[in-house]
């Protein structure tokens, strides 16, 4: 049975309230397909009845419909650039600025992990004179953070843009799963966390990746967001953003710097103290 009318206005008015994920029109084959497996996996047979229960108030089901609606795509050193622009040039200047052995990251959208391990494998074997490291993942959804930690990655997943020597380095395999090595995976610390909140308890950042969220955001949230994490950045600090992504009415925080095929966006040093 499809997604009423009614239904859909309900879901989308829900997730934007929980999340800020924007849900255009048009999108309730979306919401069908998406909480389809919940309903199921509940015991509730369809997405109709998924929806009355949250409607009748069943906070757990409130959030596994918010969850199972934002989008958890990523992979292993996605768009490849951003990446070797990190290595080329933004970390060694935080590096300089900090002394040359303190370093903070957060992947703010971390979904199943592959970004955050990504960096880690980038720190370690590019910058072993890094002895502070913070290296924070986080993720609306629990589920995704579950699996996250684990370090355990399918065939296909490894295949997704990891390079076979680090593979090889720094996996083991077991059947047709890759686990990552524990030294690795020990220097990511995850972390659930909405990021349509006040952020909170989190340490000021060299780096923040707030990689391809900002298109599931309308402008109103896509400005609160990047004012708080303004706030929580080192001033210098670099923002990355996804390929189709951008700022607007923050020039006062942000400084836009390209390099090569990668545009970033400096934390202006003025700004450190709002």
């Amino acid at each position: 049975m499809p997604v009423t009318a009614v239904d859909f206005e309900y879901v989308r008015q829900l997730v934007a309230d929980e999340s800020a994920l924007a849900l255009s029109d048009g999108k309730e084959y979306l919401v069908q397909t998406r909480l389809a497996p919940v309903a199921e996996r509940e015991g509730l047979g369809t997405v109709t009845a998924l929806i009355a229960a949250v409607r009748r108030g069943a906070p757990d089901l409130r959030r596994q419909v918010v969850e199972a609606l934002v989008t958890h795509e990523t992979l292993f050193f996605r768009d490849a650039h951003p990446f070797e622009v990190l290595r080329d040039h933004v970390i060694p200047e935080v590096l300089r600025a900090n002394g040359g052995h303190r370093l903070s990251l957060w992947s703010a959208a971390t979904a199943t992990g592959q970004e955050a391990y990504s960096l880690a494998l980038l720190v370690h074997d590019h910058f072993p004179e890094v002895t502070n490291l913070t290296l924070l993942a986080s993720d609306l959804s629990g589920q995704v953070l579950t699996q996250a930690r684990t370090g355990r990655f399918s065939q296909l997943e490894v295949g997704r843009g990891l390079p076979v020597s680090l593979l090889v380095r720094h996996f083991d395999q077991h059947g047709r799963e890759w686990q990552l090595h524990d030294n690795i995976r020990r220097m990511v610390t995850f972390r659930q966390l909405n990021l349509a909140k006040p952020l909170s308890g989190i340490a000021p950042m060299d780096v923040v990746c707030l990689r391809n969220v900002l298109i599931y955001f309308d402008e109103t949230a896509r400005s609160v967001l990047l004012k708080r994490v303004s706030q929580i950045m080192r001033p210098g600090g670099y923002l990355l953003l996804g390929g189709t992504e951008s700022i607007s009415g923050l020039g006062d925080t942000y400084e836009r710097i390209q390099i090569g095929r990668t545009m970033l966006y400096r934390r202006i040093q003025e700004q450190a103290g709002q």
